[in-house]
């Protein structure tokens, strides 16, 4: 009655008692059928091999290392490249691998990339993966050690190619830029020495020189302007004492009636003083002041007198200067020549310091053009600097991948010949047979149960009937004659069945 009725404990054990017969034997038939079918599957022979990942042998305070990738990344990228058709398509016909299963060559190389197995080996001691494993399926122990180990080599091959691959790209991309940057960086150096030679004397840098220049020619501008004046002021006086001495000569050389006309020439010669003071002094200079006085005073004289006749100048040289005169005469000729000479120099000097000046004032916009350029210098010849320091970093980190002195693969263990293939296991077939007979004896024991109507017992009863139970009859077998000790005479026990006709009327 399985299914009609909550089932108690003692119910299973008296199923079990009555039906064990259903378990025992699919569990008995079906782990022999299971190592019977391990005779017929292909076995499964597996190779592997460790490879280590060695680091690098130069310390990296010395030589940086080029390639910086992680592991994980490079591994996926390799096995990428190595399981490309290219690379597995010699292996699968050197070794003769699935040739015998009519596959194709697409098939083959998917089923290659299926057998193969990497592993990366996770430590917490070091940094990064310190290896990986490899292994090889294969339906020949001897095949499957020879195609992993062909797999190894290639791991190990495309490792040291691809570092020196990667090694020499980026040292021919910085030296691209290398290239680049120099020829940006001439052309900076350029700019800047065209810049400096057209504004020679107005850097910023030469702006304290000018300021000190500056304050040096006015110094001298002024001693000179001094000296000038001296000079000047020698040479009216030498005019002075030479129209004194011409005009006694000439004084003595005619009569009383030529006295206007030294008159006459003295006013002239004032005159003249009185002009040439004029253009280096104002009217309230006392030099100016003295002769603006002597002049009216021979001119008030003259007027008194009858009208002279036009004396001769008295700078003008003539056969009766005396030598007194002569000497006088040079004199003046030498301070002219000296007063031309320092007024030449009080040119120059003012036209340096105007120069100067002009350097000052324009000061402020050439340092705002010069610091643009030289911070676009500054700039580019870092960025120079950098990148050379660059370039010589990664030419060591090729010259360390070509000589193999850095990060490499490094196979630990040979791959190995298999003594026993991992598919099939026989002991897990017999396991799987023996707990597959038992669920299909327990299967078949429950739907046994289930299509069963007998009833057995009085809970069968009322779950079936609905009705409470009166009284209960013991069934009694009878006895076999022939043996009085045989109670049961091999006929089955009679039932209650709910088609059939009860022993006793139950129920009411």
């Amino acid at each position: 009655m399985l299914g009609h009725r909550p089932l108690t404990p003692e119910d299973y054990g008296t199923i079990l008692k009555r039906r064990w017969w259903v378990i025992v034997i699919p569990a008995a038939i079906l782990p022999i059928i299971a190592y019977a079918v391990t005779f017929f599957v292909t076995p499964q022979y597996v190779s592997q091999t460790l490879v280590l990942v060695e680091q690098q042998k130069v310390p990296e305070s010395y030589v940086k290392p080029v390639v910086t990738e992680d592991l994980n990344s490079r591994l996926a990228t390799m096995r990428e490249q190595i399981l490309s058709r290219s690379r597995l398509a010699p292996i699968i016909e050197r070794f003769n691998l699935y040739a015998n299963k009519g596959m194709s060559m697409d098939d083959r190389i998917d089923k290659v990339r299926k057998d193969i197995g990497i592993k990366p080996i996770q430590s917490d001691l070091t940094r990064g993966l310190p290896g990986f494993y490899i292994s090889f399926t294969a339906s020949d122990p001897r095949t499957a050690q020879l195609a992993c180990g062909e797999i190894t080599s290639l791991f190990v091959t495309e490792s040291i190619h691809a570092r020196e691959t990667s090694a020499e790209g980026t040292t021919q991309f910085l030296k691209g830029q290398l290239d680049d940057a120099k020829a940006k960086l001439d052309e900076q150096a350029a700019k800047l020495a065209k810049f400096q030679q057209e504004y020679a004397g107005r850097l910023p840098d030469e702006q304290a020189t000018n300021l000190n220049m500056t304050s040096t020619l006015s110094t001298q501008l002024d001693a000179t302007t001094q000296a000038l004046t001296r000079m000047e002021q020698d040479k009216s006086y030498a005019e002075a004492i030479l129209s004194q001495q011409v005009a006694a000569q000439n004084a003595q050389l005619t009569d009383h009636g030529s006295a206007p006309q030294a008159q006459q020439a003295q006013l002239q010669q004032l005159e003249e003083q009185e002009t040439q003071l004029l253009t280096r002094y104002t009217d309230d200079y006392p030099d100016v002041i003295a002769v603006k006085r002597k002049i009216k005073e021979l001119q008030a004289a003259i007027a008194k007198g009858p009208a002279p006749a036009k004396a001769p100048a008295p700078t003008a040289p003539s056969r009766n200067d005396s030598p007194g005169v002569l000497q006088l005469r040079a004199q003046i000729h030498a301070m002219d020549i000296g007063i031309a000479q320092k007024k030449s120099e009080q040119a120059r000097i003012q036209g340096q310091l105007r120069m100067y000046q002009d350097r000052i004032a324009a000061s402020p916009a050439v340092q705002e053009q010069y610091k643009g350029i030289t911070r676009d210098n500054a700039t580019a010849q870092q960025f120079y600097d950098d990148l050379l320091t660059k370039m010589n970093q990664s030419q060591m980190g090729t010259d360390l991948e070509r000589r193999q002195q850095g990060e490499q693969f490094t196979v630990m263990d040979e791959p190995n010949l298999p003594e026993s293939p991992t598919f099939p296991k026989r002991g897990v077939f017999i396991a799987g047979g023996l707990a597959g007979g038992l669920a299909l004896g327990l299967l078949l024991t429950g739907l046994l149960e289930y299509k069963d109507t007998a009833m057995r017992s009085e809970r069968d009863i009322w779950a079936f009937t609905k009705l409470p139970t009166l009284a209960v009859i013991e069934f009694e077998p009878e006895l076999d004659q022939a043996n009085p000790h045989r109670r049961w005479l091999g006929r089955k026990k009679p039932e209650m069945t709910a088609g059939g006709k009860p022993l006793v009327k139950v129920g009411g």
